[in-house]
């Protein structure tokens, strides 16, 4: 008897192992692994790109050309680059440029890489853009820190319930505690505040619901990147929509390109108008546009630049750099520095002030829900302790 009493408490035993290891154990590990994967997504892409470059960068320390260089490493058939890479090589093997094999393989690298690699194949030297091409690899730490710190967290744990209490309340609870008040306090109303409240509680479940609609959009842009970004700004007509912390690392790129392709002896209003394209931007692109239409019209290069520096520190690096004629992109490093390091601050800056908002807020609609139902209860106390 107490052998087979022993067994069902055995199997009863492994059965709740089995159906936490399933229903518990499992899901957790999945949203685990999802979170890391998402989280992780702007690292692995800078660090796909900066294999990219290293490999390019070997290939040409050898002697051979930017194509050739790629596309024996694209014949190894290692995967660390995966697919798009094996692609790449197959369009430089069919004869085309490295330029036109990128443009038939999105995605594989950041545009405004591809923008910068291009730009050295104009002016036949890819090797004098990749310290140019290492700067962009800098972002993704920034990206990854914001998320990690504040955004992800919030995304997948505290606004998800956060706004399941409300609603839980407006199903559930409001109702029946407006039914038991109603029987209890023979006739007479609840407090002010519980009865707005009460009629409100509508419209703080849709606040609650579009804040986490919010953080949602913006959760898939951060995992989307590059390409949710593109498909955004032809949503837009090809308008912009850059944040400030963007629009900073946008002028640290073009810079680098215009002190590349300065020493490298490419006309001041060429190379600001190939400088404009590297970036991948349209924006830049139509000031870089009206830069080198105020050069024609014989205006200095450091006062024509206004026009995409408007604090003045561009055209003052470039103004020491001319009167020397060389050194380009070694006088403006201190300026890419100080772009870099502005742009990580504003970007960490609005991840705190956002989630801070948003905890707030979440914080206040839960607490006047709180108070009004408490409110309520303590006008009932009263009433029958007077009673």
């Amino acid at each position: 008897m107490n052998d087979g009493s022993n067994f069902e408490s055995t199997v009863a035993t492994l059965g709740a192992i089995v159906v936490f290891v399933l229903f518990g154990l499992v899901p957790i590990c999945l949203l685990v692994s999802l979170v890391y994967f998402i989280l992780t997504l702007p690292i692995r892409r800078k660090e796909r790109a900066r294999l990219f470059l290293d490999l390019l960068e070997m290939g040409l320390d050898e002697g051979r050309s930017a194509e050739s260089a790629i596309e024996a490493a694209a014949s190894t058939q290692d995967r660390s680059l995966g697919n798009r890479f094996d692609r790449l090589g197959e369009y430089l093997r069919q004869g085309l440029s490295l330029g036109r094999a990128l443009d038939h393989v999105p995605y594989l690298l950041p545009p405004r890489i591809v923008g910068m690699l291009r730009t050295g194949e104009r002016i036949g030297d890819i090797r004098k853009v990749l310290p140019a091409c290492r700067l962009l690899l800098r972002d993704g730490v920034s990206q990854v820190r914001g998320a990690l710190n504040y955004l992800i967290v919030l995304a997948f744990v505290i606004t998800p319930f956060s706004a399941a209490v409300p609603i839980y309340l407006r199903i559930k609870v409001i109702p029946s505690y407006q039914q038991v008040f109603q029987g209890m306090s023979e006739g007479s109303e609840p407090p002010a505040f519980t009865r707005m409240i009460f009629a409100s509680s509508s419209w703080l479940t849709l606040i609650q619901l579009l804040l986490l609609l919010t953080l949602w959009l913006a959760l898939l842009f951060y995992a989307g990147g590059p390409r949710i970004r593109q498909g955004v700004s032809a949503l837009l007509g090809n308008r912009e929509w850059i944040w400030p912390w963007t629009w900073r690392r946008i002028q640290r790129d073009f810079s680098a390109m215009l002190g590349v392709l300065l020493d490298a002896g490419v006309p001041e209003a060429e190379a600001v108008r190939m400088a404009g394209e590297a970036t991948a931007s349209p924006k830049v692109m139509r000031r870089a546009e009206e830069v080198c239409r105020k050069l024609k019209q014989g205006m200095r290069l450091p006062e024509a630049l206004q026009e995409l520096d408007k604090s003045g520190e561009l055209p003052w690096r470039l103004t020491n750099a001319l009167r020397q004629g060389k050194g380009f992109l070694q006088a403006l490093t201190g300026w890419h520095e100080a772009l870099d390091a502005r742009a990580f601050q504003l970007e960490q800056s609005a991840a705190q002030v956002t989630t801070s908002a948003l905890v707030l807020v979440n914080g206040v609609i839960v607490a006047c829900i709180v108070i009004a139902v408490f409110l309520a209860l303590v006008n009932l106390l009263n009433q029958a302790v007077l009673w």
